[in-house]
């Protein structure tokens, strides 16, 4: 089981901030600040690679902390959408704030995640 870690990334003058840990067989990575690629995204993927490679295939993104996410930060969930589903699993993105939620529906990603309001809808 991996244990609870906060890993702070900076990128120019912002920070993406994440907590990562294991509840039985879900990852869990809690997301804040802004998603913006960079070395922070690199971090998150490498977290998401360890869980993988730990045999968890479901993974919910906790990105109710999330201020701003550009299309780099786009790249950083698609690539963790992909990593889970190419080993028959699933990544959930839980509580998307309101401007969150804006930029998933206009650019039609509300179609592609499933978006889930609790971690208790994934058990």
């Amino acid at each position: 089981m991996l244990p609870a870690k906060k890993k702070t990334a900076k990128t120019e003058n912002n920070m993406t901030q994440f907590v990562h840990e294991q509840k039985d067989n879900l990852f869990i990575l809690r997301l804040s600040g802004d998603l913006i690629g960079e070395s922070s995204g690199a971090a998150i993927i490498e977290k998401a690679n360890e869980a993988v490679n730990n045999g968890l295939k479901k993974c919910v993104v906790d990105i109710s902390g999330l201020r701003y996410i550009n299309s780099s930060g786009i790249g950083v969930l698609i690539t963790l959408l992909t990593k889970f589903r190419n080993k028959s699993g699933e990544l959930y993105l839980m509580k998307p704030s309101e401007s969150v939620q804006k930029l998933l529906v206009i650019t039609k990603l509300n179609a592609i995640f499933t978006i889930i309001e609790s971690e208790a809808e994934v058990r």
